[in-house]
């Protein structure tokens, strides 16, 4: 199958870190040529002391897009619950305009409990915060129409999530990018029912770039990755002592791979 290029990036989750070392290991991730710098839409660690340091996302997305030069910067992934969706829409409009054109809109239902019970967020149900995101995604689509000034660009909205009945269809009539978890078999059998949603739809599968985490070395795992048409390759790191030790390592494959 025809495949696009690599390209690798780095959730540099914010937690149990402080922000002048969060800001240095963006820098040096650029600096070693990451594709995508990711954080997470999270208020509390989602590991580790779980009242430990922690950083907002949107405010640190807006930083990032006036310290990095190259970069695309985005929330691996927005959780739908804590913004209104118009606000949401202008708030990445804002961030794209910021960063010149390097914004992608990582969007997702929410999961985390603690959360939703400390900012008074209703929790509800996972079938009922779904619903609400396929509410959403027309709003912010229709909210980019009318902003002034427009974005600069297509924003790249990528969702994050495997279900397969209703996350998966608001991937094929949204999504630019789908992001999931799992080994190849697992990503490869919602491949295919992405593709049968995107055929219900009358969307073409290929406009969709596969994204999947991945951890450990790119030997282990990329080539059936690759295989099944992932191109987005995003590894983690956590503070408070951010180890790129293989970001460098899938960073040096995407590079024999491409070319």
């Amino acid at each position: 199958m025809t495949s696009r290029p690599v390209r690798i990036g780095l959730q540099l989750q914010p937690q149990h870190a402080d922000y002048q070392t969060i800001r240095r290991t963006a820098a040096q991730a650029e600096e070693l040529g990451v594709d995508i710098l990711f954080n997470w839409d999270h208020f509390y660690p989602l590991y580790g002391e779980p009242e430990g340091l922690h950083f907002e996302c949107w405010t640190m997305l807006a930083a990032w897009a006036e310290q990095t030069s190259r970069v695309e910067i985005g929330a691996l992934v927005t959780c739908n619950s804590y913004r209104n969706p118009e606000l949401l829409a202008d708030m990445a409009r804002t961030v794209d305009h910021i960063s010149d054109g390097r914004l992608i809109l990582g969007i997702g239902s929410g999961w985390f409990e603690k959360d939703y019970q400390e900012y008074g967020y209703d929790f509800g149900t996972a079938g009922g915060r779904l619903d609400d995101l396929a509410e959403a995604l027309p709003r912010i689509e229709s909210r980019f129409a009318k902003l002034n000034p427009a974005p600069t660009r297509k924003v790249p909205v990528l969702i994050g999530g495997g279900g397969e009945k209703k996350t998966l269809r608001l991937v094929a009539k949204h999504a630019d990018i789908w992001h999931s978890f799992g080994d190849a078999e697992t990503i490869g059998r919602k491949a295919g029912i992405l593709r049968q949603h995107c055929a219900d739809v009358g969307r073409d599968p290929a406009e969709i770039e596969i994204s999947t985490a991945v951890s450990g070395k790119p030997a282990d795992s990329a080539p059936a990755l690759r295989e099944l048409g992932v191109s987005l390759f995003t590894v983690s790191a956590s503070g408070p002592d951010y180890d790129l030790s293989d970001l460098r390592a899938w960073i040096d494959w995407r590079d024999e791979t491409n070319g």
